[in-house]
């Protein structure tokens, strides 16, 4: 039997653009308790706190320091980004720039 090489459906890859700061207009709680996975340049990254695939950065805590609202800083780190739905086991879509 060949593969099948249709791509997965929506539901199952993590959307291209997500943050978890509820106060972002990428926040999806929905897609974040489901658990996201994120492999920046090829190193599987736990303490991301925004990222994008289309554009290529993932946004990462600044050591300890606040901002004056007391929320984390952050900085935008630039490279390959993937993601992928980690309740969906070893063989989950990966949501990759083409």
């Amino acid at each position: 039997m060949s593969e099948d090489n249709t791509p997965a459906p929506a539901a199952d890859t993590p959307p291209d653009h997500l943050s978890v700061d509820p106060s972002s207009p990428f926040f999806d709680e929905e897609k974040l308790r489901r658990g996201i996975g994120i492999r920046f340049k090829d190193r599987v990254r736990t303490d991301i706190e925004e990222y994008s695939i289309s554009e290529g950065w993932v946004r990462v805590q600044a050591g300890k320091a606040m901002d004056r609202r007391g929320r984390p800083l952050t900085i935008k780190l630039t490279g390959p980004v993937e993601a992928w739905f980690e309740d969906l086991g070893e063989d989950a879509p990966v949501a990759k720039k083409a």
